[in-house]
């Protein structure tokens, strides 16, 4: 298996899909439809790329898609995909559609133009780089408008650098972040029927689990582990969880156990020590100190 492409710089990027050079070492926007359309080279297709850059896309149309974690993803009608440092993708697109038309842009940024800001610190806020493809932001025409006319004003201000323009285009990047991380609140608030279920598809799962002799095996069950269960990436599931009830994924985890808990306590004269194997916990002291956080009150003493 050919082994993949890493990409490490903006400048790489353009080298490999433009006839021009970046304006800004650390930031550009390539693929929009007000450029001339990218002459990505074909051995690049089907090939895996690694990329180092954080990348946020707006697409219209399925003209171009990708293969992004296990899934193939092809960009529906004004739908938005972020992807961080690190992940794997694949561009799928046949050769043949590189001159399609598209209504859409591509914003690629180095985690160096954050180093001396305080969104450096913040990044992990914008849980949506986490996603998986299939969890995609869509857009109502309103909303492409508003991220369209931020992301032109961020190549407007890049195209002349001076003392100012690395604190000015972070301005404006966290201001593009933040619209992304609104219009996630609206879409968990409009699919929150198509949604509604999460809980207790979740709190069957955790159920079937601790049912099995899974938490003896496998220990308490992961966020990540419950996510891969439903369908969600681990970001997505939490998020998803906390619009729905207030609470995230592992609050709920945690509340799960406290009630297995409280039952085992009540119902059966196992040891607070048995208990705690019992539902996974690999130190007794671990699970003392959860239901304590939890009820106000050690295992032993909620026994009595």
């Amino acid at each position: 298996m050919e082994d993949p492409l890493i990409i490490e710089s903006i400048d790489q990027v353009h080298r490999l899909a433009t006839d021009t050079k970046p304006s800004h070492p650390l930031i550009s926007i390539v693929g929009a439809s007000w450029h001339p359309p990218m002459e990505v080279k074909v051995p690049l297709m089907q090939r895996r790329i690694i990329s180092q850059l954080y990348a946020i896309s707006l697409k219209r149309g399925n003209e171009c898609g990708l293969k992004y974690g296990r899934k193939h993803y092809d960009f529906q009608e004004g739908s938005v995909l972020s992807i961080a440092p690190g992940q794997s993708i694949v561009p799928i697109t046949e050769a043949s559609d590189l001159e399609t038309e598209h209504d859409g842009w591509t914003l690629l940024f180095h985690p160096d133009l954050l180093r001396r800001s305080a969104l450096s610190t913040r990044m992990s806020e914008y849980t949506f780089f986490g996603y998986e493809s299939h969890e995609a932001l869509h857009l109502s025409e309103a909303e492409q408008r508003t991220l369209t006319d931020i992301v032109k004003t961020i190549e407007k201000e890049y195209a002349h650098i001076d003392e100012f323009s690395d604190e000015v285009l972070v301005s404006h990047l966290q201001l593009l972040l933040n619209y992304c991380k609104r219009f996630y609140g609206r879409q968990f608030i409009t699919r929150s029927q198509a949604n509604g279920d999460v809980v207790a598809r979740l709190e069957k799962f955790l159920v079937e689990y601790f049912e099995s002799a899974r938490p003896a095996e496998e220990g308490i069950p992961s966020v990540a582990l419950c996510a891969k269960a439903m369908g969600y990436s681990a970001d997505y599931l939490s998020d998803l969880l906390r619009k729905e009830t207030g609470k995230n994924t592992r609050d709920h985890i945690a509340d799960f156990l406290v009630q297995q808990a409280k039952n085992l306590l009540l119902g059966s004269h196992a040891t607070v020590s048995e208990i705690a194997f019992s539902l996974g916990f690999e130190q007794p002291a671990h699970f003392s100190k959860l239901f304590k956080r939890r009820t106000g009150q050690t295992p032993g003493a909620y026994r009595q």
